[in-house]
């Protein structure tokens, strides 16, 4: 699903709302997530999972085309645990 699908199931079960303020709420509850986890903190959507932010270090990695040595450089990655009530609907009993 793609943000635009997800505005459009939110504006089909709330047809009383106006579309471009249903992509405005979806755009600021994203922006406010990633704002969180360029902060480097943790955010948690009970039932649903939670976002953070794992450093990786420097390291020497291998080009596997031609096999030689590159440098990459350390950076900040995403992060998702999924929730215990998401886990169990996918996995039912």
């Amino acid at each position: 699903m793609i943000k635009s699908e997800l505005v459009q199931k939110i504006a089909d079960k709330n047809p009383h709302l106006y579309h471009r303020d249903l992509e405005r709420i979806v755009n600021v509850v994203l922006d406010e997530v990633i704002a969180a986890m360029k902060q480097g903190d943790r955010v948690e959507l009970r039932g649903f999972g939670a976002f953070s932010v794992k450093s990786r270090n420097a390291r020497i990695g291998r080009n596997p085309r031609t096999g030689s040595s590159v440098e990459v450089i350390a950076k900040r990655v995403p992060y998702f645990k999924t929730g215990k009530e998401l886990r169990e609907r996918l996995n039912p009993k």
